[in-house]
């Protein structure tokens, strides 16, 4: 009885070591912009994001994962700030239309509060659609594929564009006949009804 009880927890723990960490839920609790929207063509725009990390497993986010976050500002500048419990913790800087931030530093046991605060400074292409995407951050595993679900994007309309709509498909309508129609269609020729009456007064002509 005690080597099936051992065998079986070290099944229990073989299985427990073979599942993919759960992934965190990323909350987007405050963003502003300067200037407020609509983004200007040309012009340099100032973005603050706040976001909460809800846990989902045993950690506040798996270590072994990361945030891939993008931007459609050009000559973007990252400044990304994790907070525990309310206080600054680790702090990071990037540049480009890309940065990552390694699940190591917002890896926590679940009783601590985690938070992340991203700012982007970048300028609004000339040529960019609206809507725009400003950021977007997704989950990466460690093999290097999106987490399902786990993508989180903010976008912004520009100034003199409309957000590009679904066209409105043209319903082309099946023929009706008229009842009109319908009514002579099912009504007998006129020849037919003579003929009818002709040879019924020969038969009682004949009588």
């Amino acid at each position: 009885m005690t080597r099936t009880r051992s065998l079986t927890l070290s099944a229990v723990i073989l299985l427990l070591a073979l599942l993919p960490p759960v992934s965190a839920t990323l909350i987007l609790s405050d963003v502003a912009f300067t200037p407020n929207a609509p983004l200007v063509p040309g012009s340099q725009q100032h973005m603050v994001a706040q976001y909460a990390i809800i846990p989902s497993g045993s950690t506040t986010f798996a270590k072994g994962h990361e945030l891939q976050m993008q931007t459609g500002l050009s000559n973007a500048k990252w400044s990304i700030q994790v907070t525990l419990d309310g206080r600054n913790a680790a702090y990071q800087t990037a540049s480009g239309n890309a940065a990552f931030v390694n699940g190591e530093i917002l890896s926590y046991s679940t009783n601590h509060d985690v938070g992340m605060i991203v700012t982007i400074d970048g300028l609004v292409p000339q040529d960019a659609t609206s809507p725009l995407m400003v950021l977007q951050i997704d989950e990466i595993d460690n093999s290097g594929n999106i987490i399902p679900g786990s993508t989180l994007t903010i976008s912004q309309p520009v100034a003199g564009q409309a957000p590009a709509g679904t066209p409105v498909p043209t319903l082309t309508l099946p023929l009706v006949t008229p009842a009109s129609q319908s009514t002579k269609a099912a009504m007998p020729p006129a020849g037919a009804v003579l003929a009818v009456l002709a040879a019924g007064l020969l038969v009682c002509l004949r009588q």
